[in-house]
């Protein structure tokens, strides 16, 4: 059987990169991961430091897109009406009308999500899951496509917030940020380094191409042997011991069946943007961290011998053979 080939229309992506890298400097690999949850419908949860241009890669992103663009300012004064919206009584007509909210919008970047108390992170769980938002008696859709680009800083940060475990499974990948290289961190000192650094985008993308890329993404072509190792990973951080790991006592319960799914999407999202036809254990291999990380809730015993969840899925990578 002949491997398909990558679809023509992932040449429409390069303009896209073009204007992103304009403004990002070595970031390819962070809008790799955005293009992932915007190519396969699904949000992404960026963590790092202050000052990592986090909310400059969102806003970045969505300026390439023709799409309608909402920044929500997380804090811990906000209040979950002014993300979904309210109702507003009319005493002329005796009646209430609903005003919308900053959530109505195709692109909505939730900027340091964990600034804000649960109550307030929660009031985006609808939204991001079923895609409307109930106000009052009133349940209304949001536009299509959708997508929650959220920010956070680490949870050590002080007047930080954890994100309850129902909203961080929604976000299809979590994205760590790390400090640039050196080499990139002085081009930012070349092209950031004076006073008047606005850069304008032109969008190079519509909603009608973001669909016909996201078909081309669906027709990628998974092997059944390789769908057999995605959900073995997926498998393995739930009954590590059923494939021979021992992590006795540093897991508190794997992902869930809604990883598997995602897991396969970023796959075939991966092998698209690599322009091949199909996914290979690599491409799995290289999405399933992002997709795992905040997935897999490790035991205190994990935490005192100071282990991570990215290490447990490691561990995962490692041990399991590859088809």
């Amino acid at each position: 059987m002949t491997a398909p080939a990558t679809d023509p229309i992932r040449d429409r992506l390069e303009p896209f990169y073009g204007a992103v890298e304009s403004v990002l400097i070595g970031q390819r690999g962070l809008i790799d991961r955005l293009l992932v949850g915007l190519l396969t419908d699904g949000h992404v949860l960026l963590e790092g430091v202050p000052g990592l241009a986090k909310t400059l890669a969102v806003r970045t992103v969505a300026a390439a897109l023709a799409l309608s663009f909402k920044r929500i300012q997380f804090t811990p004064d906000l209040l979950p009406a002014d993300i979904v919206g309210t109702q507003i009584y009319n005493p002329r007509t005796s009646e209430f009308t609903v005003k919308r909210g900053p959530v109505f919008a195709n692109v909505v970047l939730a900027d340091e999500i964990n600034r804000a108390p649960a109550k307030v992170q929660s009031a985006l769980l609808e939204a991001m899951q079923e895609r409307q938002v109930t106000i009052g008696e009133s349940t209304l859709p949001l536009p299509r496509p959708f997508f929650v680009l959220a920010t956070q800083n680490p949870i050590e940060q002080e007047g930080t917030y954890p994100l309850p475990e129902a909203q961080v499974d929604r976000f299809m990948l979590k994205v760590q940020i790390d400090y640039p290289a050196k080499a990139d961190e002085l081009a930012m000192l070349d092209r950031m380094g004076s006073v008047d650094t606005s850069t304008e985008i032109e969008p190079v993308l519509s909603a009608e191409d973001l669909l016909k890329l996201r078909s081309a993404v669906d027709r990628t072509y998974t092997d059944p042997k390789v769908k057999q190792y995605l959900l073995d990973i997926v498998r393995a951080t739930r009954k590590p011991a059923e494939y021979g790991l021992d992590l006795t006592g540093l897991v508190q319960y794997g992902a869930s069946p809604r990883a598997t799914i995602a897991l396969l999407r970023a796959a075939k999202a991966q092998a698209f943007l690599a322009r091949r036809g199909y996914v290979t254990p690599e491409d799995v291999k290289t999405a399933a961290p992002d997709v795992l990380r905040h997935r897999v809730m490790i035991s205190y015993e994990a935490e005192a011998e100071e282990l991570r969840s990215e290490e447990i899925v490691k561990r995962v990578l490692d041990h399991l053979p590859v088809p």
